[in-house]
């Protein structure tokens, strides 16, 4: 690790991560640190090094600026104002100085908050100063002089009057408003800030937990560091925090609260219930190792995944033990940690575990991966918590292997404890807004690809896609765009997803009238039946199904056997890595097209020492490839354009998948 200062592990009582809420606390410390020798003289902007965002570099050093704050606020606030560093000083400089003449050529002005096409990004900072503010109300806010203070709600206000992006930043207008209200300065423009993004939120919600990032079908870690975590913030602040503290208008810096600070019932908003409905299957979307899956835009801002667990364990709204909840903070952070999230200088740097192009979207800047300031969350529970005291409990991957099907995103959680491997099957979420064409952009591999994983991640454009079913006509690869869900379902041991999807070729010849591709994930253990419809492809078109990404330094195994349909197999290579490694070969299965057609192949991807193998013997010739299926996983495979049956060599059990209408049945042997 690069960051300096950290405590001994205590293996006592945290068993699983050796860490405590004292190396929280030096990692906040050394982020800070390092992030603070980068400000300007009178510390409104920190100007981290690396290739500016999209917004420019004078929105970068806002960013860097705001979401640092966020850290430093967490800190103090969750020991009651004690500050041994002096950051609220630092930060309350820099907000006099920033918000001296926003929008002008002073060296350390702030941006100006605009619309969202006009250059909108101060809008996503504005919500980490104002909760920065009301975190640390008494012992920054409260002792501003009066002009710093209206210059300062004057910028914030520019959150309010304008037009955020239509998904999670609504929620900032709604954190700046939910600020100005606590400290006296609320009015109808608040109250309407936060009433429409409330709004918003109730038609966003899909149900077990899940928000849609804006209309559509946006499902990802945006709804543990976004759509979960201001409200129920907000709400606890409100009822919790906010009272405590106006009840000690004279607290002073650097003084210790007389003991924990009583607990508030959030009130009867969902929200509270939602984050634990959320909690109930996220929590099982972290491996063994402690990484959160690899899924979705914004991955740069790391272990702020794990936000939503702390927050849960901080407020109560939370199905997990304290000891479970520590095992998962704890395992995102150190994860990140041992694999140089962090540089030699100390700072957070764009990518995922180091640098990794591939992983950002033109927004992230410098800065942006100090969003994972919002895992500091749990520092709000103070040091007397059962977050803190209770012994660390294994993470839900580390017990038996389970299967979770998500009926409202449309997502299959696979784990297997042998490997302590999670794998997201991904048959509800894209990232295409409703009023999107599907062939407006290329594909994004981000959300496209049938499955994700904690040890995976996918390949980058232009190179062969891992995880993927693809249509090639007149040489074009087809992508996956908009995703339309056809169903979930889960027994003992077993579970599958279902979808349907329009393939789509940028840059290639037009949309194909007709073609369509629908698609069931069928898992059991390690295992995956990936079996496929493709309706209407034109004559001279070919199929191709790709597996896992893995590199030749990884000690893990992905695997792809034909099942039925296919007629040849190869491994592509993608010079251009994944995440978790600089070079990847991907197993792929290809097929004649035309017509309808249907495809199996049987799919693994495992890093168990000495798993016994799927069959690697196959041919050209479909009975040989069944029979050689047949010798290991797969004893019997009977098949048509619309349906299949599979029996497995394990236990005799039989899987019946049918497409018009599309049915999903697992028989045990009796049955079968």
């Amino acid at each position: 690790m690069t960051l300096p200062g950290l405590p001994r592990e205590d293996r006592a009582s945290s068993p699983y991560t050796g860490y405590t809420r004292a190396h929280w606390e030096a990692v906040a410390d050394g982020l800070l640190r390092a992030a603070w020798r980068w400000a300007t003289p009178r510390g409104a902007l920190l100007d981290l090094p690396g290739r500016p965002s999209a917004s420019g570099v004078r929105s970068d050093g806002l960013e860097g600026y705001a979401r640092t704050f966020l850290a430093a606020a967490f800190r103090v606030s969750g020991v009651g104002g004690a500050d041994p560093y002096g950051w609220l000083e630092r930060y309350a400089d820099g907000l006099a100085a920033g918000t001296r003449t926003p929008g002008r050529d002073d060296a350390e002005s702030w941006p100006v908050i605009r619309d969202v096409h006009a250059g909108g990004q101060p809008m996503v900072e504005s919500a980490s100063v104002a909760l920065g503010l009301r975190l640390t109300r008494p012992w920054l806010w409260d002792r501003l002089d009066g002009a710093v203070q209206d210059r300062a709600e004057e910028w914030l206000r520019g959150a309010l009057r304008h037009v955020p992006s239509p998904n999670n930043w609504y929620l900032f207008p709604y954190t700046v408003a939910g600020f100005l209200e606590s400290v006296g300065r609320g009015d109808t423009e608040t109250a309407r800030a936060r009433s429409r993004a409330l709004d918003l939120l109730e038609g966003w919600y899909g149900g077990q937990g899940w928000y849609a990032d804006g209309d559509g079908r946006a499902f990802d870690h945006y709804n543990g560091w976004a759509l979960h975590l201001y409200p129920v913030l907000d709400a606890h602040l409100g009822t919790r925090l906010d009272a405590h503290l106006g009840t000690q208008p004279d607290a002073h810096l650097g003084t210790q609260p007389d003991g924990p600070r009583p607990a508030v019932p959030d009130g009867p908003a969902p929200h509270g219930d939602r984050l634990r409905a959320h909690l109930d299957g996220f929590s099982l979307l972290f491996g063994a190792d402690g990484a959160p899956i690899h899924f979705g835009r914004s991955l740069t801002y790391r272990f702020a995944a794990a936000s939503a667990v702390g927050l849960g364990a901080v407020t109560g709204h939370t199905p997990l033990t304290p000891g479970t909840s520590r095992r998962l903070i704890s395992g995102s952070l150190r994860y990140f940690l041992d694999r140089g999230a962090v540089g030699a200088d100390g700072l957070l740097g764009l990518g995922w575990h180091g640098p990794h192009g591939a992983t950002l979207q033109r927004y992230s800047g410098p800065a942006s991966p100090y969003w994972a300031s919002k895992a500091f969350v749990c520092l709000l529970a103070p040091a007397t918590h059962p977050l803190w005291t209770e012994t660390e409990q294994p993470a839900p991957s580390e017990g038996p292997d389970q299967v979770l099907a998500l009926a409202a995103p449309g997502l299959l959680v696979q784990s297997t404890r042998a490997d302590g491997i999670v794998r997201l099957h991904n048959h509800g979420s894209d990232h295409v807004g409703p009023d999107q064409p599907e062939a407006a952009r290329d594909e994004d591999p981000l959300y496209s690809r049938q499955a994700y994983s904690t040890r995976s991640g996918p390949t980058a454009i232009a190179n062969t896609p891992d995880n993927h079913l693809a249509v090639v006509v007149a040489g074009a690869r087809s992508v996956r765009r908009r995703i339309h869900p056809l169903g979930t379902g889960q027994g003992s041991g077993w579970g599958w997803a279902a979808s349907w999807h329009r393939p789509v070729f940028p840059g290639g010849p037009p949309t194909v009238p007709g073609l369509r591709v629908e698609s069931v994930t069928f898992v059991r253990g390690r295992h995956e039946l990936r079996v496929h419809r493709v309706y209407g492809a034109p004559y001279g078109a070919r199929v191709e199904q790709t597996g896992w990404a893995t590199g030749p330094e990884e000690p893990l195994r992905s695997e792809l056997h034909p099942v039925y349909g296919w007629e040849a197999r190869d491994e592509a290579r993608a010079p251009a890595g994944t995440a978790f490694t600089r070079w990847a070969s991907v197993p792929r299965l290809t097929a004649e097209g035309g017509g309808t057609r249907l495809y199996a192949a049987l799919v693994s991807l495992t890093g168990e020492p000495g798993p016994e193998p799927m069959p690697e013997a196959v041919t050209e010739v479909m009975t040989e490839m069944v029979t050689a299926v047949m010798t290991e996983m797969v004893t019997a495979v009977t098949a048509d354009r619309g349906s299949i049956e599979v029996r497995w060599t394990e236990d005799g059990a039989l899987t019946r998948i049918a497409f018009e209408p599309l049915r999903v049945e697992h028989l045990p042997p009796a049955a079968g």
